[in-house]
């Protein structure tokens, strides 16, 4: 959610008492009050998760009382996001089934893809980008194209970061 509000001492809380009130987790707050802003009104999003479908027009009338109006609201059900790189014969041993793999699970999906294949008989790579709903689901993500690697003699470069 994108919100709007005064910026006066404590509407930040105004806010987030709301969310509380129904149930809502937060995950995030993104927040940066400009000292130099001309404007009296904050921006501030907040990333959260409601308990159940109903709960959302409920949450929405209660910021209008606390004097914070909406701006966006958008659904965003995959949180956690890994790039790794894969190299090998990814054309030959069939790309969109290792694709497939990981996102008939329901809780992660590829969403990008970008391959360079530099001769038709040479190893190809591909950038991979997998979101999931949590960081166990992308774990198991991640491990699913591991065993997928295996099979298919394929090279997979993951984060240093970890994942």
């Amino acid at each position: 959610m994108k919100l709007e509000m005064k910026d006066q001492p404590g509407q930040l809380v105004a806010a987030l008492q709301p969310i509380s009130a129904v149930g809502g987790n937060i995950i995030a707050v993104i927040h940066q009050r400009e000292t130099l802003a001309a404007t009296e009104v904050l921006d501030v999003q907040i990333v959260l998760e409601l308990p159940e479908e109903g709960s959302l027009p409920k949450l929405l009338e209660l910021l209008r009382e606390q004097g914070v109006s909406v701006v966006r609201i958008g659904e965003q059900r995959l949180l956690y996001e890994c790039t790794l790189i894969t190299i090998g014969h990814l054309m030959h041993t069939d790309l969109s089934d290792t694709v497939d793999r990981i996102d008939t699970t329901g809780s992660a999906e590829v969403t990008d893809l970008s391959l360079a294949m530099p001769a038709i008989n040479s190893p190809s790579s591909a950038r991979i980008t997998i979101r999931s709903t949590t960081r166990a689901e992308m774990k198991k993500a991640v491990q699913i194209l591991r065993n997928v690697a295996e099979q298919k003699d394929l090279l997979i470069i993951e984060p240093l970061e970890g994942i």
